[in-house]
């Protein structure tokens, strides 16, 4: 009966953009659900994970327990090391997402301090950095009424892009992210942004693609994504990784592809900006935009050298993060179907902590990556070897978050 009910607010809520009424109708729809929702979970008892989030996640509150900011010398990965749980690369067994290399725009908020809006970001609002207390590091917390928030790319979207983030909620699920083009200098704050665009917009479980490309009448066109089959609950972190080849669009939610349309976004256009917009509290962390994808075919095996920054780890630590399993898959296949092939596995990190803390770091998370290869993938141990580079071998400047997200990385080496 839920799901029904929301398709067909869902539905009603398309219908409404014609006749320029969109955004009360939603709000007041999704409001009267939600408050049902809500009051339904209370009764369940999950009113403990609500008030516990909702209490570390005011970043204005005397008594909120704010993480403190790194001293002098001391990573902001190595501080949260103690918090990390191993969690199995298995769960996320039909994750076929492929990070893009290039990162293009970074922003974990570890250099903003408790209360302030980050300086990458623009709004037609307010929100301010907070942290929480059901996972590390910083986050950002937008408004709980309509605004709209836009990270400050500085570059088009190319026709390969990955989009990927963390998300959690305090509340309604209602908020959407739209790509579009601007041919002005400001965040607009209108219906239906720029020329032309593309919009996804999640409404609980539901996902709704939409595209507009006719100037003169913006027509806005949209689908109706399938549910992703998971009830989403307050507090809970939930991961986003959006993938745009040329006018291709999917979306996963977790470990689960929701979304795969061949013709989403309109291409004639320059797609130059990004902006989110949200009807009630959303909180946001480790947002990453990144070109392209790896022929991890032509690069290990013909060029014979694979650089990747699609596999990731939690802070501080040697953990390999479960949303790395599409990068691992494809290099796990490559060595099969190469199996004279022997290759080195090599960390990086940035600059950010202590020399020899990075360096160690470095190492234990290349013989992380081995150990996940052999063990979870079948590849022969004896076939690799591991090194690790600490912060040595930058290849961007560590000055801004972008530089020092590429500088991150893991490289494989034919031997």
């Amino acid at each position: 009966m839920l799901r029904r009910i929301i398709i067909i607010l869902t539905l009603s809520l398309l219908a409404s953009q014609i006749n320029g009424q969109f955004l009360q109708s939603l709000k007041e729809k999704v409001k009267d659900k939600t408050k049902d929702r809500i009051e339904q979970k209370i009764d369940e008892g999950i009113d403990k994970t609500l008030d516990g989030t909702e209490d570390a996640l005011s970043g204005s509150d005397e008594d909120m327990e704010y993480d403190e900011m790194s001293t002098e010398g001391e990573s902001n990965e190595m501080k949260t090391s103690a918090v990390v749980k191993q969690q199995d690369l298995k769960t996320y067994s039909k994750f076929y997402f492929i990070p893009g290399e290039e990162v293009i725009f970074f922003d974990d908020f570890s250099d903003v301090p408790i209360g302030d809006f980050p300086l990458q970001w623009n709004t037609t609002s307010s929100a301010e950095v907070v942290t929480v207390n059901n996972a590390p590091g910083k986050w950002l917390k937008l408004m709980s009424e309509f605004a709209y928030y836009s990270p400050e790319l500085k570059v088009s979207f190319p026709e390969n892009f990955t989009i990927e983030f963390d998300a959690i909620y305090t509340g309604n699920v209602d908020w959407l992210l739209e790509i579009y083009q601007n041919n002005s200098d400001y965040l607009e704050n209108g219906y239906v942004p720029g020329d032309a665009g593309m919009s996804i917009r999640f409404i609980y479980e539901e996902i709704v693609i939409g595209n507009y490309s006719n100037v003169e009448e913006k027509d806005d066109r949209g689908q109706i994504g399938q549910s992703f089959g998971k009830e989403i609950n307050p507090g809970e972190v939930i991961r986003y990784s959006i993938w745009g080849q040329n006018q291709r669009l999917r979306v996963y939610v977790n470990d689960a592809k929701v979304i795969d349309i061949p013709r989403a976004i309109p291409r004639k256009y320059d797609l130059n900006y990004m902006r989110i917009g949200c009807m009630d509290a959303l909180i946001l962390g480790n947002f990453r935009v990144a070109v392209g994808a790896p022929d991890t075919r032509s690069r290990l095996i013909t060029e014979g050298k694979l650089v990747t920054r699609g596999i990731t780890f939690d802070s501080g630590s040697d953990v390999i993060k479960p949303e790395s399993f599409g990068i691992l898959k494809e290099i796990a296949d490559v060595l099969k179907e190469n199996s004279s092939v022997r290759i080195k596995i090599v960390g990086h990190t940035d600059s950010d902590g202590a020399d020899d803390m990075n360096l160690t770091l470095s190492k234990k998370r290349a013989a992380a990556v081995k150990n996940a290869l052999s063990k979870q993938f079948g590849i022969d141990a004896s076939r690799m070897e591991t090194d690790g580079m600490g912060e040595s071998q930058p290849v961007s400047s560590n000055s801004t978050p972008e530089g020092k997200a590429n500088n991150r990385r893991v490289e494989f080496i034919k031997l």
